[in-house]
């Protein structure tokens, strides 16, 4: 009877040993389903040229073929100081794997957006301010004509602050270019090609996605020596695609990079205090961003 016992028990431990080396342990890696993740980084920004208009109870004009750049911060501390985390360009997003191969995210790209000063741009409109308007100094019907956005203006009297000249125009999005947007993306495990058999330590993935949202700028502009709107305003939508490249490290930690294009169109933007003045404006843009972030099951 001891010995039908024993072989019993020796059978077992035999059938559970021959398991567990027919079911190898699952990489942490290999699943996405289920998964959260958020992602933090920094920006880069190209701009098309854009013709801008301008609109307010005494002024219709357009700045033709308007050139911009972004407003880049550098390597610097700000990207991590909570206090001023929204000074530099930075892109976050939160999202959520609902299977292995697809994700959805909803974050910010906080880009900044800021005409180029040293132009001459055609302008086409008409601008007819009272006299009692500082900006009265650019009354005139513009037919194409050039106008150099540095230059200022004499102003008779002097401005408030004390100056004697008043540009045409400055104008950037600097607090910033805020596009609100939802994207929804494919990754894709690509570390045979590189070698790699152990992907809970490092795992290369591609992916791209597709996106959609809303600009929620806060406006800087000089306007015709104007008192500038200075808060944030919903002022229009956007569309973009991106393609990039994601290193996982010990299962939890990534760096990533994408290369991001889209087209924005703002037909609703604050210039001044006044109700009545607005500009509009769609342009396309192309971005660069670095990233780190994290993923996890809760």
């Amino acid at each position: 009877m001891k010995t039908k016992i024993l072989f019993f028990l020796l059978t077992c431990v035999s059938l559970s040993t021959f398991a567990q080396e027919e079911i190898p342990v699952q990489k942490y890696a290999a699943h996405n389903k289920g998964k959260f993740f958020v992602m933090w980084g920094g920006n880069r920004e190209s701009y098309s040229k854009s013709d801008v208009n301008f609109r307010g109870k005494d002024y219709n004009f357009t700045v033709e073929d308007m050139r911009a750049h972004d407003k880049p911060k550098g390597w610097h501390v700000d990207y991590i100081n909570p206090a001023n985390m929204t000074i530099p360009q930075t892109n976050l997003r939160f999202g959520y794997f609902f299977s292995d191969h697809y994700s959805v995210t909803i974050g910010v790209d906080h880009m900044k957006y800021v005409m180029t000063q040293n132009q001459i741009a055609n302008v086409n409109g008409n601008i007819n301010l009272p006299e009692s308007d500082p900006g009265h100094i650019y009354n005139g019907e513009y037919n194409n004509r050039p106008v150099d956005m540095r230059q200022g203006g004499a102003v008779e009297g002097g401005m408030p602050d004390g100056s004697t000249t008043i540009p045409f125009l400055i104008y950037e999005h600097t607090d910033g270019l805020n596009y609100v947007n939802t994207e929804v993306a494919r990754f894709d495990d690509v570390s045979k090609w590189f070698g790699l058999p152990n992907i809970d330590k490092v795992q290369i993935n591609l992916t791209e996605g597709i996106g959609a949202g809303v600009l929620y700028p806060k406006t800087n502009t000089t306007l015709l020596g104007k008192e500038r709107h200075d808060d944030f305003h919903v002022s229009g939508y956007g569309v973009s695609a991106k393609a990039g490249l994601n290193v996982t490290f010990f299962k939890h930690f990534y760096v990533q990079g994408e290369l991001k294009g889209g087209y924005i169109n703002m037909q609703d933007i604050k210039t001044t205090t006044s109700p009545e003045d607005k500009a509009s404006q769609h342009f396309t843009y192309f971005q660069r961003i670095i990233a780190v972030g994290g993923i996890f099951r809760i």
